[in-house]
């Protein structure tokens, strides 16, 4: 609630109260009210007052889920808007090679390397890093062991190879890393 409209509650409240405590006059006379009626006029001044606020609240509440709801809906507007330019580019390259523009394998290659970089860039700037492991000890935290495979040239529980590329978004793991994992000689 803001402060406008705390003070504007109690000033209502204050001049409710001042209207209950005059005197009533009837045929002229002044007459002092009786407790009941002061207390029932205080009952239907709160009464009113608590329907106003819930009234109130629940347009607060709908108000609510409408931004959230759009929130929601619309969430993933700005990272389409940042990899729409490299789905038009690889549009743009595919329509090239159907129309014949493209003919030799080498500009094609330059022209998709050009655009898996602009991808990258796009990714990265979105906060998407991929998680630098082989050579490095296993971490359960970032990957999945598929295979675990007998070497003498490392140590124990190193990432030997990685099958699948892990990726984190910001500081979170989306997508762990399928890795193959060292393990000691066995003795015979």
């Amino acid at each position: 609630m803001k402060k406008n409209e705390k003070h504007k509650d109690h000033a209502e409240e204050k001049e409710h109260k001042d209207k209950v405590n005059v005197d009533i006059k009837e045929n002229g006379k002044e007459q002092q009210p009786d407790e009941s009626e002061i207390l029932q006029k205080e009952v239907n001044f709160y009464k009113d007052a608590l329907m106003r606020k819930a009234a109130e609240f629940e347009n607060y509440k709908k108000r609510s889920d409408a931004e959230i709801s759009n929130y929601i809906k619309y969430a993933s507007e700005g990272l389409i808007k940042s990899i729409l330019p490299v789905y038009e580019d690889l549009t743009r390259s595919l329509e090239s090679v159907e129309k014949g523009e493209t003919k030799d394998f080498e500009t094609l290659k330059q022209g998709v390397q050009l655009v898996t970089d602009k991808f990258r860039n796009t990714l990265t700037i979105e906060g998407l890093t991929e998680i630098d492991i082989l050579g490095k000890e296993f971490d359960v935290n970032t990957c999945d062991a598929l295979l675990q495979v007998p070497r003498e040239d490392v140590a124990p529980h190193t990432v030997v190879e990685v099958v699948e590329k892990g990726y984190k978004l910001k500081d979170k793991v989306i997508k762990f890393a399928k890795v193959i994992v060292s393990t000691e000689k066995e003795q015979i």
